[in-house]
């Protein structure tokens, strides 16, 4: 496999509809970063639509392509889940998870009806939310004075690294994703600085 410096995923939720035959299938998209929330997002459309008779749902998370679920939620295998995961796949995206709800409208749409329409919606939700990119990032652990705050803010800046968490007292801890691409820059950047204490977090 080769290496990955970026990927694609999405940064904001969004909901789109598809009708077919009188079932009403509604498509929600939501950026995730690991199964906690998905399982948010799943109980929360479970409460908001009680009364509809399948929550479909497929994610993607992280940059190796291992950790994806599909499920059918009762409608005939492979009609569901798998074409959800196929459009998040053809867009190639990743931490994101799309739920179809649907609300059935007395007419069986059969399984290549059903396939159709599962893969319509998640199309559809595909399109209401803009795609980003993002650098692959890898985690660190930054320890230091708060005398080198200026130096360590400055060199996170420059490379554009993010920040996970920051505790600043006398004595300070950032958790920062390098991007992977510019981790020996940053690297030889950090160790300059003769009091900063970096590791990477597991």
């Amino acid at each position: 496999m080769k290496e990955m410096n970026h990927y694609f995923t999405v940064e904001s939720t969004a909901v789109a509809e598809f009708k077919d035959r009188g079932s009403k299938f509604l498509a929600y998209s939501f950026p995730i970063k690991e199964v906690n929330d998905f399982k948010q997002q799943l109980l929360a459309l479970k409460k908001e639509h009680p009364k509809a008779v399948h929550h479909c749902f497929a994610y993607r998370i992280g940059v190796d392509g291992n950790n994806f679920r599909v499920s059918d939620d009762g409608e005939p295998s492979g009609t569901a889940g798998k074409p959800i995961l196929g459009q998040i796949d053809s867009k190639n995206l990743t931490d994101i998870l799309i739920v179809v709800v649907r609300y059935f409208g007395g007419t069986l749409l059969g399984v290549p009806g059903l396939i159709n329409a599962y893969k319509t919606a998640s199309s559809l939700v595909l399109q209401c939310t803009p795609i980003v990119q993002k650098a692959v990032e890898i985690n660190y652990e930054l320890q230091f004075n708060y005398t080198e705050m200026n130096d360590v803010m400055r060199i996170i800046k420059q490379f554009n690294c993010t920040i996970l968490k920051n505790e600043a007292q006398l004595f300070c801890r950032i958790e920062a994703g390098i991007p992977k691409k510019k981790l020996e820059e940053v690297l030889d950047a950090f160790g300059e600085l003769k009091n900063v204490g970096l590791h990477p977090l597991k």
